[in-house]
C-alpha cells in the first residue's frame, strides 16, 4: 500500500493539464509508469486520482458485490460513472477532462491533497471553504472516528 503525503497548491492551464509537484512526483516514481484512475468523489465535488495499484484494490472489493441486488447494481453505475484512465505526458502533467473540470469547478487555482493512498484534485477555493466548515468540528470527529481504535501491542 502506498502513503502519500503532502497538499500542494498548482494551477491547470487552458487545456486542463495539472503539471505534477516534484515532491508528489517522486512520491510517485516506483508507480507512475502504471498509470492513473481518475473519478468524481462519492462526499465531495473534488476528483480523485487513484494509482493503478491502488484502484485495482479498490476495485477488487467492489467485485464482490453480488451484481443480482439492485442497490449493488446501481452503486456500481454511480461509482465508476465518469472514470478516466490517465498516464503523465513527458512534463509530468495530468490531462483532466472537461466534464470531470465542470464537476469539480475547477478554476484556474488548484490544490492537490494526499489522502493516505489516493489523491485529490480540488479547486482552491472550494478546499478551502471546505477546511474551514470541518475545522469546528474536527475535534468531535476525530474523537468519534479515532477514539475507538484499539492499538496493537
Amino acid at each position: 500500500m502506498i502513503n502519500l503525503i503532502g497538499t500542494y497548491e498548482c494551477k491547470i492551464d487552458a487545456k486542463g493539464r495539472i503539471m505534477l509537484p516534484a515532491v508528489l512526483k517522486k512520491q510517485l516514481s516506483p508507480i507512475i509508469g502504471e498509470g492513473f484512475v481518475l473519478k468524481r468523489s462519492v462526499f465531495s465535488s473534488c476528483l480523485e486520482i487513484h494509482p493503478m495499484s491502488e484502484w485495482n484494490v479498490l476495485m477488487s472489493e467492489v467485485n464482490k458485490l453480488n451484481r443480482f441486488v439492485k442497490k449493488n447494481n446501481d452503486f456500481i453505475r454511480l461509482f465508476t460513472a465518469g472514470v478516466k484512465m490517465l498516464e503523465t505526458d513527458s512534463n509530468a502533467r495530468l490531462q483532466i477532462p472537461k466534464d470531470l473540470i465542470s464537476f469539480a469547478n475547477i478554476s484556474k487555482n488548484v490544490v492537490i491533497s494526499c489522502s493516505v493512498n489516493m489523491i485529490e484534485v480540488w479547486d482552491k477555493d472550494q478546499y478551502e471553504q471546505v477546511l474551514k466548515d470541518a475545522t469546528s468540528d474536527f475535534a468531535d470527529l476525530a474523537e468519534e472516528v479515532m477514539g475507538n481504535i484499539e492499538k496493537e501491542d
